[in-house]
C-alpha cells in the first residue's frame, strides 16, 4: 500500500513538473511572436509613411499649381 501511494505521489509530482516546464516555454513562444509582429509593424510603417508623404507632396504640388 505504501508503495502504491509513493508511485501515485511521484506521478503527480512529475506531472506538476511537466506543467511548469511547458508554461515557461509558452511564455517564451508568445514573447517571440510579439517581437516578430513588432518588427514587421515597424518595417511596414516606414513603407506606409513614405507612401503617405509622397501622396501629400503630390496633393500640395497640385494645389500650388492650381492656385498660382
Amino acid at each position: 500500500m505504501k508503495n502504491l501511494i509513493l508511485r501515485g505521489y511521484m506521478r503527480l509530482r512529475n506531472l506538476r513538473d511537466m506543467v511548469r516546464e511547458t508554461a515557461g516555454q509558452d511564455l517564451i513562444e508568445y514573447a517571440l511572436v510579439v517581437a516578430l509582429i513588432a518588427l514587421a509593424a515597424t518595417a511596414g510603417m516606414s513603407t506606409v509613411a513614405t507612401k503617405i508623404n509622397a501622396a501629400f507632396t503630390s496633393i500640395g504640388t497640385k494645389l500650388t499649381t492650381y492656385t498660382s
